[in-house]
Parts: C-alpha cells; sequence; structure tokens
C-alpha cells in the first residue's frame, strides 16, 4: 500500500486513515467478488484506479488468479468536481426521492454550451451524425439551446421516463413560458414544490378562505407579496399579477378554497419573473 503513488503523494501533505484502508476494503470486495462470482474485470473512474489494482493485487497472492483494471477519465462538472456524493455544491442523485426530475432535468438544460457537447457524447446513445446536427443547428441559432435541450432530454428520458420528462417540460413552461391553470394543477405536490423551490413562501388559515379573501387583501394584507393595497390595485389594473397563472383583471375579485391548487396552494405572479408560494393550512 506504501508503495502506491497515490498513498506516497499524500504521506508529506497528511492522509487519514479512513482514506489510507479504504483501498483495503475494495481490493477485499473484488477478491470476494472474483472468489465467489467469477468477477474478473473491475470498471471505475479513474480515481480508483489505485483501489481497484489493490484487488487485482490480492487476488493475485491470494487465490493465484488474474483480474483485471479498467478505468476512463472522470466526468467533471463546471467547477473541475466530479459527480460524486461526497463532492461539494449540487448532487444530481439518480433516485427522484434525491433530485426531483425536474431538477435533474433543468441541470443538464443549464449547462454551458461546452459541456453539453461533452455530456451528449458520453451520457447519449445518439450518432456522431446525429450530434454533429444538433451541433450544428445549436451553432445557428443558439438562443435555442439545441445542445442543451438534447441533453436534457436524452438524459431524462433515460434516467427516469417519457412520462417524467414531459412533466419537466411542462413545469419548466409554467415558469420560464407560457404555463397554463390547467397544467399547474396537474401537477403532484411534489412537483410543484420541487419547481418552486426557494421562493418566497406565506401561510394564511384555511378558514379565512373558506370565509372568501380579496386578492387585493390576500396580496397586501394577510401576506407581503405587494407592499400596500394601492400598489396591489396599480399592479392588477396593469396586469401584472396572476393568481395560479391566470391573470387578475379585477381588484375587487375573490378566493376561496375552489381555487386552491392541489387543495392547498395559491401560486402568486407578480410581474414576468417574481413567484410566491401561499400554503393553506
Amino acid at each position: 500500500m506504501l508503495a502506491k503513488d497515490s498513498v506516497q503523494s499524500r504521506l508529506t501533505t497528511g492522509i487519514s486513515f479512513t482514506e489510507f484502508s479504504y483501498q483495503l476494503l475494495q481490493g477485499y470486495d473484488f477478491y470476494w467478488l472474483y472468489k465467489n462470482l467469477g468477477c474478473a474485470v473491475q470498471m471505475g473512474g479513474s480515481d480508483q484506479w489505485g483501489n481497484i489494482t489493490a484487488g487485482c493485487e490480492l487476488i493475485r497472492r491470494k487465490a493465484q488468479g488474474n483480474a483485471f483494471a479498467l478505468t476512463c477519465p472522470l466526468i467533471t462538472k463546471a467547477d473541475g468536481t466530479k459527480f460524486g456524493k461526497s463532492e461539494a455544491g449540487e448532487k444530481i442523485w439518480l433516485d427522484p426521492a434525491m433530485t426531483s426530475p425536474y431538477k435533474f432535468y433543468q441541470f443538464w438544460l443549464n449547462v454551458s454550451d461546452d459541456e453539453a457537447l461533452k455530456y451528449l457524447k458520453v451520457f447519449s446513445v445518439l450518432s456522431q451524425e446525429e450530434i454533429q446536427s444538433i451541433q450544428a443547428a445549436h451553432a445557428a441559432a443558439p438562443h435555442l439551446r439545441a445542445l442543451q435541450k438534447a441533453l436534457a432530454k436524452e438524459v431524462t428520458v433515460r434516467v427516469h421516463s417519457e412520462a417524467d420528462f414531459a412533466t419537466a417540460v411542462e413545469s419548466s413552461e409554467i415558469l420560464f413560458g407560457e404555463g397554463t391553470t390547467g397544467a399547474l394543477k396537474r401537477l403532484s405536490e411534489n412537483d410543484l414544490l420541487s419547481i418552486l423551490e426557494g421562493v418566497p413562501q406565506f401561510t394564511i388559515a384555511k378558514s379565512e378562505l373558506e370565509q372568501g379573501i380579496g386578492i387585493v387583501d390576500l396580496l397586501a394584507v394577510k401576506t407581503a407579496i405587494i407592499a400596500s393595497k394601492g400598489e396591489a390595485k396599480r399592479l392588477i389594473q396593469n396586469g401584472g399579477v396572476f393568481i395560479n397563472k391566470t391573470k387578475v383583471t379585477e381588484d375587487s375579485n375573490a378566493l376561496g378554497g375552489a381555487d386552491l391548487i392541489g387543495g392547498r396552494y395559491i401560486v402568486v405572479q407578480k410581474g414576468k419573473k417574481n413567484y410566491y408560494l401561499i400554503k393553506v393550512v
């Protein structure tokens, strides 16, 4: 173990016992698989070379067998870090309970042009000709983000499903496009909370809503979405307020229980990009 370059290079700067002994565990794991399941090849990222070859050496010494290592360069994110659960920053999980299909889709949709091309070559099964065609379309109209859209679709469909991809696209339209009230109502509670994660949230009592709350009071009194009743009325008159993706045309309108999304939520949009979530409890 001390002869490994990965260990030698760390002896002067420091290495924890956990990290030092990790190759023992992975090496024995490879040995067990070789002995019990006939596994003779282990694949991994280039950072696992020392751990995998430790297993090859253990198999050679204990079982007089031949085992092989196959590694490939690490696929890294824009900041140079690998896609790993122990890395700092945003983590992308395959489990929808850890990263929702919407967030998963958005991650790939928001990568840079260079990253999108690289990932499309790695993570998709598109032919070279298909990728070159997408690349040409992207170069002709970069603002349409053909590379990112193709990548996001390929990976989301493969990891999740066509249905989850369609829901992710529809969810994106709700926030960034021309989403409709119907589309908003079709979202599950998890999807709704996922796409609105990070927006300001407010809570009101269900009993108040059942009695009917005027939109102006809801925006300026029951919540702090708008600073004053006067400003709320001006925004409504100018077409700048949407409730559940429907434009509010009259400041005298009131909301009741029938206006709730999923029986619990009201989505308020002020202007084009400012969203708020009201939870009814």
